[in-house]
Formats: C-alpha cells, sequence, structure tokens
C-alpha cells in the first residue's frame, strides 16, 4: 500500500511538472509571438507614414517656427513623449514621473491624474534653444501614442461637453449652445449647468468642429485638434507609434526598447467606453453632410495613421 501511495505521488509530481513545463512554454511562446507581431506593426506603422510624408524634406525645418508645445523631454532617460490628449496622455505622464524618481520606481498610478497634467512637472522641448532640440531630436528615443480619430473626438465630447468645468463651459459650452441651438439665459456657472443638463448635442460639438468660423477666431482646442498638427509625424523621425487601440502590447514594446520592462509597469487600461460598434450610434444624429465635413478636418489623422476610412457613416 505504501508503494503505491508513494508511486501516485511520484505520478502527480510529474504531472505537476509537466504542466509546469508546457504551461511556461506557451506562455513564451506568446510573449515571443506578440513581440514579433508588435515589431512588424511598428515596421508597417513607419512605411505607411513615410509613404504619405514622401516630399517632406526634414532637413529644411525651421524648429523655430514648429509648434512644439506636446513634447515632453526625459533627459535622464533620453526620451521624448509628444502627448495628444485622450490617448492614454495621464497615464503616459504618471509613467514619465515615475521615471524621473529613479529606482525603486514608483508605482505610475501613485501620482494623481490632476497633478501629472500641471506644466511645471516637466520639461519641454521648446524650452531648449533650437541647437539642443535638434540634438535631442536627433539622438533621443522619440514616441507617440493615435487613436481612432472619431472615437478620440467622441471622448472629447464625454469628457469636455458632458462633463465640463468653468474654462470649457465658459470657453466653448456656451458658445456652442448659443451659436448652434440658439440658447439664451444660460447658467453663469458650470455646476448650475450640470445640475440642469445643460450641454451641447453630439451634432451641435460637430457643428462647431466644422464651422470654417471655428479655426478663424483660435486653433483647435488640443482635446479635439488634429494629432498630426500637434506631433508632426512628418517632420519628426519617431522610434514607436503607439496606438490606443494595441496600447498594453505597444506600451510593453517601449519599455524592452528603452531597457526599462523589467524595472517599471505601464498602468493596466481600462475598458474603453467608445467602442467601434458604438461609433454608428453616435454618429445617428449627426446629417451625412457633417459627417463628410468631418472626416476631411480629420483626413489627415485617418491616413498617416493608418485608420481606416469608415465608409458606413460617410457613403450612402
Amino acid at each position: 500500500m505504501g508503494l503505491i501511495k508513494d508511486f501516485m505521488a511520484v505520478f502527480v509530481l510529474l504531472g505537476c511538472m509537466v504542466l509546469i513545463f508546457l504551461t511556461t512554454n506557451e506562455w513564451q511562446f506568446h510573449q515571443q509571438f506578440t513581440a514579433q507581431m508588435s515589431t512588424q506593426s511598428q515596421k508597417l506603422r513607419k512605411d505607411l507614414l513615410r509613404k504619405h510624408c514622401a516630399g517632406v524634406n526634414q532637413s529644411l525645418v525651421n524648429f523655430n517656427k514648429i509648434d512644439l508645445t506636446n513634447f515632453i523631454v526625459d533627459d535622464k532617460n533620453g526620451i521624448i513623449y509628444c502627448y495628444v490628449p485622450k490617448v492614454a496622455c495621464t497615464n503616459w505622464k504618471r509613467t514619465l514621473l515615475a521615471l524621473k524618481h529613479g529606482e525603486p520606481y514608483p508605482n505610475p498610478m501613485s501620482f494623481k491624474g490632476d497633478w501629472v497634467h500641471q506644466v511645471e512637472r516637466f520639461q519641454f522641448l521648446r524650452q531648449f534653444p533650437l541647437a539642443e532640440r535638434k540634438a535631442k531630436l536627433k539622438h533621443y528615443t522619440k514616441f507617440l501614442f493615435v487613436r481612432d480619430p472619431f472615437v478620440r473626438l467622441i471622448s472629447a465630447y464625454r469628457a469636455k461637453m458632458l462633463k465640463h468645468d468653468q474654462y470649457f463651459y465658459d470657453g466653448y459650452v456656451r458658445h456652442i449652445l448659443q451659436s448652434y441651438e440658439k440658447q439664451s439665459n444660460l447658467p453663469v456657472g458650470y455646476k448650475e449647468a450640470m445640475e440642469k443638463g445643460v450641454h451641447p448635442s453630439f451634432h451641435n460639438f460637430i457643428q462647431y468642429i466644422v464651422d470654417p468660423r471655428t479655426e478663424r477666431y483660435a486653433p483647435f482646442e488640443p482635446h479635439w485638434r488634429q494629432m498630426f498638427r500637434m506631433c508632426h509625424p512628418c517632420l519628426v523621425n519617431y522610434d514607436l507609434i503607439g496606438h490606443q487601440e494595441t496600447l498594453q502590447e505597444d506600451a510593453q514594446e517601449l519599455l524592452k526598447m528603452l531597457k526599462l520592462e523589467v524595472d517599471i509597469k505601464f498602468p493596466p487600461s481600462y475598458e474603453n467606453m467608445t467602442s467601434h460598434n458604438s461609433i454608428t450610434d453616435w454618429f445617428q444624429s449627426v446629417p451625412l453632410e457633417d459627417r463628410r465635413k468631418l472626416y476631411k478636418v480629420y483626413e489627415k489623422d485617418f491616413q498617416l495613421f493608418g485608420y481606416r476610412r469608415p465608409t458606413e457613416l460617410l457613403d450612402e
């Protein structure tokens, strides 16, 4: 009887060892496959940029005249990050702040969202003399993250039109309602407006964006400004072009590129509230003519970053 028990124990142990071996191999295979796919995706994204940016002579670019507002510089790790609002920029800022602290790096999520958006937390490329800007752009690891332009627009509407603060209420919500809904006697304070459910419809927001008078007054607010206008992908040779749709894989690829994947982890993603399936629902209230005008506004973002033209929204 004792012999049988010993045999069974050995059998169970061997079974566990085989299972661990297979699981480990499967995990290693998965990691290798994911890394290969990510590398291939980067090549395709860069090839696409080269195709659409053909004819741009980067050596002739005057970086004194280029808007570098969104270019964050990390001299310690040799990083330049062009942040795009509504494309995981809060978590990337958290991660860069964690890297500034040195090892052992703090958890990026320990930094509060509002705090990380204060400009004094970072160095920006525009703050350096022209010669230093060029040297950093040449030698540092440069990255940006982008997103389907229409999904990003819906996210901006949710964040800044439905959940506005006083700045967005005074500067945008009131103007949109007065211009496209002909509303008057609007509340003075944003809190009262929110309590009463005062906000533009999604169609109102689109009307504002496609109205040619909007940018005659001032450039688009960064939360809905075109991504290419903030990050200049035809002028900057990015080492990594990340997509919101593959955020975790691309974040891991970047950390490996920087040899930091063991030392720090990019924060986990929350489930994106705006799925591709729901885009059609959002645009139901927007007339076809305005949809087509909107696509023209963001067409370069679609083309440069490899997002398909949403034919289901634009073709009759």
